[in-house]
């Protein structure tokens, strides 16, 4: 499975979905592994960006971040990602969706 979270400095989920200038993408199997941070080109002044994040995070299965709109959930929907509202430390949100999935698929 991989998970990717919004973060504005690598250590915590701390941004709205259309905000994400960055994401962290891991994979989760056996353990979590780091795979890279990728760079969103978002406008400060726009709105509606999530749309951005999502298509930069087109290959996760887990987009995690500390809010979604509306039009973000139907597009990521649409390719396939599920989204999940969480913040904090990145590795206690990662730890956090891992536990509920396992706990879900148990």
């Amino acid at each position: 499975m991989r998970l990717a979270v919004v973060s504005s400095d690598g250590e915590n989920v701390d941004l709205h979905l259309g905000k994400g200038k960055t994401v962290y993408v891991y994979d989760y199997g056996d353990e979590l592994t780091f795979v890279e941070k990728r760079d969103v080109e978002i406008s400060q002044d726009s709105k509606h960006q999530g749309g951005k994040v999502i298509k930069a995070c087109n290959d996760c299965d887990v987009l995690i971040a500390v809010q979604y709109g509306f039009k973000s959930k139907i597009k990521a929907e649409d390719a396939g990602i599920k989204l999940v509202m969480d913040e904090g430390p990145i590795d206690e949100v990662l730890q956090r969706y891992i536990d509920h999935y396992n706990f879900m698929n148990n």
